[in-house]
């Protein structure tokens, strides 16, 4: 098979995308908030009120045991003191966060120039709290989360829609349940970074770590 070497390489149409909108907003380190909560909030409303497609969408990456990574996007539900997210115990990264809590967080929103890191301890939450995300979901969902083990490999398609069907049925019956394995978990933050691009190609970068009870922050450079 002949190849043309003229032809641009994937490295090549990669530099060719866009740069952020010459209108994303700015970062100044001099004027932000003491707590980086209340920035990820502000960012958080803003984001939405933009028309960002599913904002609270943030990547969480974990490890195993034996120290092997693992990431995954899953869905913000609040931000208080903490960050909160909802899985199952018993779900792959229910089982790494069992073994190994520190895990980090990463929001990324194009059309702002935006990104947030986050790293800290992810524990469970109350079991009310577990309780009331799980009942606040769509019903598919929670049939969907109670139907068979989540990351189970599908091995027989007729048996798992049989599975689907049945959890239908008792999530019908009874609208107040919500199964054991199911966890509000809450990530305690230890540092948060933000990032914003400008019109040009650089970033301003804003650091902050957990010291006690208070927080210092620090410009990095790009």
């Amino acid at each position: 098979m002949s190849t043309d070497e003229s032809a641009p390489t994937l490295r090549d149409r990669l530099r060719e995308a866009k740069a952020p909108h010459p209108d994303v907003p700015a970062l100044d380190p001099d004027v932000a908030p003491a707590d980086p909560r209340e920035l990820v909030r502000e960012w958080l409303i803003e984001a939405v009120e933009a028309g960002v497609p599913q904002p609270q969408a943030m990547t969480l990456a974990t490890v195993d045991a034996s120290g092997a990574p693992a990431s995954r996007v899953v869905l913000l539900k609040d931000v208080d003191d903490d960050f909160w997210f909802a899985s199952s115990s018993l779900s792959p990264k229910g089982r790494q966060i069992e073994v190994e809590p520190r895990v980090a967080l990463s929001f990324f929103w194009s059309e702002r120039g935006r990104q947030i890191r986050v790293t800290g301890r992810a524990v469970p939450g109350s079991r009310e709290a577990s309780r009331a995300d799980f009942t606040s979901r769509h019903p598919q969902s929670r049939a969907v989360a109670v139907a068979l083990p989540q990351s189970s490999v599908i091995a027989d398609p007729e048996e798992a829609r049989r599975a689907l069907d049945d959890a239908r049925s008792r999530i019908d019956a009874d609208q107040d349940s919500a199964p054991d394995d199911w966890t509000a978990y809450r990530v305690e933050p230890a540092s948060i970074e933000f990032w914003q691009a400008t019109s040009g190609r650089d970033q301003v970068r804003l650091r902050y770590d957990r010291e006690g009870d208070s927080w210092t922050r620090a410009s990095l450079w790009p």
